[in-house]
């Protein structure tokens, strides 16, 4: 998913960088970046890890400017190598040139393929860094239309902030997969991808970058256009099911509420006779919350969560994932001795981490344990930033509901509808992706994808 942050026109802009990618953490673990520019020089800090370990106060003394560019990666595209970390910079022409990218492009491998027949020579295996090759090849004059021309090349998932000399440019494709918003603070710009950081840093929320949208930002203020258009929405309803920190604004919607709302609409859908509901902290929290306001039924946190182990599905590899699921979470067994229990799940993927968890509860003296989930069941690839990229990797694809209780050891087993989920967000229904669920893919993406270019 990637969390991308940048500001323009603050004397402290890489330190509120680093605020906004503190905020933006849960988007991606894998590694960070910040790119900044004081008028004259280019300034670079990139590592692996969290937020909290790659800088300290020596490295972000060293990144001056009043302008700066951050990213938090989650790897989709590309190897997870230090050369993919982002922002990705580049000097042209003694001009510097960064990116941030959150999303996947879907005609990469066209798009890599002729950059190449004309002698581009790439440095990284992300489609993001393409932006970059077709920027510097556009035959347009003005900066401002080179860029609006190399985004009319690209297909697929993009919200993006560059750093282009001494201007930050934010962009979001015309579909509107991936949130990006805009705010101000003390005559400074700010574009993030979720509203949370805005809230760290001080910043007043302005609004949503709009679908199609390119905004320039420089030292005469924002100038902005509408560049796209589409035939339709198409915002990713996994930001308000798992994604996005229920404290963000996503959508125009708060997603806490939405989550409160799905879990109601699970209770109404599927009513339980249990002792109690409990979710699966933290993503859970708030669609349990509403299912045990809406059923009436004793809520109670039967599993705590250890808060300094990151996000166990975001992780790149299988071998991770499994230790941290038996790290992240303990049950209370005085709570959940003899019980008839509820867990609320706000997906399931893979089905190997509901497994383990169900499991432990179990082990911890749970009688009966049934789970609902608020989303319908996920079998179709994601080509637009979130890694579940094959069917084979999705339980739901392969097996039915019944098959898939049995595999995770539950009681009983609901799937939110289709109906009942897009109700729950509130937005007009075909306002967004479910391609993961239905198979609707609102950019259908290229019938074949090169191994070579496309590392998984």
């Amino acid at each position: 998913m990637c969390a991308i942050f940048g500001i323009y026109g603050h004397k402290e802009a890489a330190k509120l960088t680093y605020l906004g990618l503190y905020s933006l953490q849960h988007r991606g673990e894998e590694a960070t970046g910040i790119v900044s520019f004081n008028g004259k020089k280019s300034c670079m800090i990139k590592g692996r890890g969290l937020v909290s370990e790659v800088y300290d106060e020596k490295t972000l003394a060293s990144l001056k400017g009043h302008l700066a560019v951050g990213h938090n990666r989650y790897s989709t595209t590309g190897l997870s190598s230090s050369k993919n970390i982002q922002p990705f910079l580049v000097n042209h022409r003694k001009i510097p040139l960064a990116v941030s990218h959150n999303g996947n492009f879907t005609n990469t491998v066209r798009l890599y393929r002729e950059l190449e027949k004309e002698g581009a020579i790439f440095q990284t295996s992300m489609d993001s860094e393409i932006i970059i090759h077709l920027i510097v090849k556009s035959k347009k004059k003005d900066i401002k239309e080179k860029v609006i021309d190399a985004l009319s090349k690209i297909e697929g998932a993009y919200s993006l902030v560059l750093l282009i000399d001494d201007m930050i440019v934010a962009a979001r494709d015309p579909y509107g997969f991936r949130p990006l918003c805009l705010g101000s603070l003390d005559g400074s710009f700010v574009v993030s991808s979720e509203s949370c950081a805005l809230d760290l840093i001080g910043a007043k929320y302005l609004r949503e970058v709009d679908p199609g949208e390119v905004i320039f930002i420089n030292k005469k203020g924002l100038n902005s256009q509408i560049a796209f258009s589409s035939p339709r929405r198409s915002f990713c309803i996994f930001e308000y099911i798992y994604f996005a920190r229920p404290d963000s604004s996503v959508f125009g919607n708060a997603v806490y509420k939405i989550r409160e709302n799905l879990g109601r609409a699970l209770a109404k859908e599927a009513p339980l006779d249990v002792d109690l509901i409990m979710p699966i902290p933290d993503s859970g929290n708030h669609a349990a919350l509403g299912v045990a306001k809406e059923a009436r039924c004793q809520f109670e946190f039967g599993m705590i969560r250890n808060h300094y182990i990151g996000r166990t599905f975001i992780q790149p590899t299988q071998f991770v994932r499994d230790f941290r699921v038996k790290v992240k979470l303990n049950p209370i067994k005085s709570l959940l001795k003899d019980k008839k229990v509820a867990v609320i799940e706000d997906s399931i993927v893979r089905g190997t981490t509901s497994r383990a968890r169900v499991r432990t509860l179990r082990e911890a003296g749970a009688d009966q344990v049934h789970m609902r989930v608020s989303c319908p069941p996920i079998k179709f690839p994601c080509f637009y930033g979130i890694d579940f990229p094959t069917c084979k990797e999705l339980v739901a694809s392969k097996y039915t509901v019944e098959k898939i209780r049995e595999f995770i050891g539950l009681d009983s087993l609901y799937y939110l509808s289709k109906e009942g989920m897009l109700n729950a967000a509130v937005l007009p229904k075909g306002n967004f992706c479910t391609a993961c669920f239905d198979g609707d893919y609102p950019v259908k993406p290229a019938k074949k994808f090169s191994k070579d270019i496309l590392e998984k």
